[in-house]
């Protein structure tokens, strides 16, 4: 337990360094964005892969009973998570995070002005939902947690850094996820990453279900989802 307590604190400070202007603008001053960038997701990787890799020694211990509906419940959330999250960090977005530089948002916008936080908000939730243990409710409700924790310091930096466009720019958009859609504040439209962010989860939920999660994780969720 202590390994995936460290892993998991530093999986956490790794992702709230960004969030300090002063550090992350010292680090793109040296390494270069790109540079910067390639760097950060490799270690990002590389820690992600460290908590998961601890999570999966620590003791099993239940919280609640398993049921097929709770597999379903990943089996939908995931894939949507995953989704807004590749569609997030693939487009245009002055308004949270994203890799990409502009100051026109891209469609996803439209869904909602954090689609990477939301995202693995709703990723995270899905697995806690289905995994009733100890273990998985501090991991994936950590994730959850920092993630929509992280909004409103999301929006306070944008609201400084775009001034008067911030307004402007944020009416078309929610922080809850399709809520300006709904209300007809906007209208869905699509662009190339849109696209791209829907050709990428589709493979790779197609993978995960194929075997890829069972040889991952231990685990099939197609199983999980029909054993009960």
């Amino acid at each position: 337990m202590v390994e995936f307590l460290l892993a998991l604190f530093a999986f956490l400070i790794l992702h709230s360094l960004p969030a300090i202007p002063a550090i992350r603008e010292r680090l793109i001053s040296v390494l270069g964005r790109a540079a910067y960038f390639s760097l950060y997701s490799l270690v990002s990787v590389l820690v992600l892969g460290w908590v998961f890799y601890a999570a999966l020694n620590v003791d099993y211990i239940p919280l609640w009973e398993p049921s097929a509906w709770q597999a379903w419940v990943t089996l939908l959330a995931a894939p949507v998570g995953v989704f807004l999250v590749l569609a997030g960090l693939f487009s245009v977005n002055p308004l949270s995070v994203s890799i990409r530089q502009g100051q026109r948002p891209g469609a996803i916008v439209s869904a909602t002005r954090h689609p990477v936080l939301c995202g693995f908000a709703i990723w995270a939730f899905g697995h806690v939902v289905a995994n009733g243990d100890l273990r998985s409710l501090i991991l994936f409700g950590g994730f959850a947690l920092f993630a929509l924790g992280s909004i409103p310091m999301m929006e306070k930096r944008a609201r400084r850094r775009l001034g008067e466009q911030w307004q402007r720019q944020s009416e078309k958009t929610s922080i809850i996820p399709f809520a300006a859609l709904f209300t007809g504040r906007t209208a869905l439209t699509g662009d190339a990453p849109l696209a791209v962010a829907a050709g990428v989860t589709a493979a790779l939920t197609f993978w995960l279900l194929a075997g890829g999660h069972a040889a991952l994780f231990y685990a099939d969720p197609l199983v999980l989802a029909t054993a009960f």
